[in-house]
């Protein structure tokens, strides 16, 4: 009996290695895919923004631009006050072109070159 248990232990043993080796593996699969991916790319949620909210610099701001998102916000903020003595009205739809434009660019571009570009390179204008 006590050969039975030793046996089944050793079986135990087997299967544990196995699964442990075949974990590590899936583990190292797991990091080597996001080696290929980037890591947090926000390629997406910054092109939607830029094209919907790209007035207001809110794409800047998930890029981590916080200057460059405060001077489209500031821009149009002065813009829309200045529609009140006729020259805002053709101010105020600069920062959208550029926030049009930057999210097609953001959208058209691949996944590594957009993070590599705009994420570690850290280029704030198109």
């Amino acid at each position: 009996m006590s050969e039975e248990k030793k046996d089944l232990g050793d079986k135990a043993e087997d299967a544990f290695d196995k699964a442990k080796d075949a974990a590590k593996e899936t583990a190292e699969e797991f990091k080597e895919g996001l080696k290929d991916v980037g890591g947090d790319n926000k390629k997406i949620l910054a092109g939607i923004l830029a094209i919907l909210l790209g007035s207001l610099g809110v794409h800047k701001f998930i890029l981590g631009y916080n200057k460059e998102g405060f001077i489209l916000l500031g821009f149009s903020i002065i813009a829309y006050i200045l529609v009140c003595f006729v020259i805002g009205a053709f101010l105020a739809w600069i920062p959208g072109i550029i926030g049009l434009i930057e999210g097609i660019i953001y959208l058209t571009k691949s996944d590594e070159e957009f993070y590599n570009t705009y994420q570690v390179g850290k280029k704030p204008w198109f």
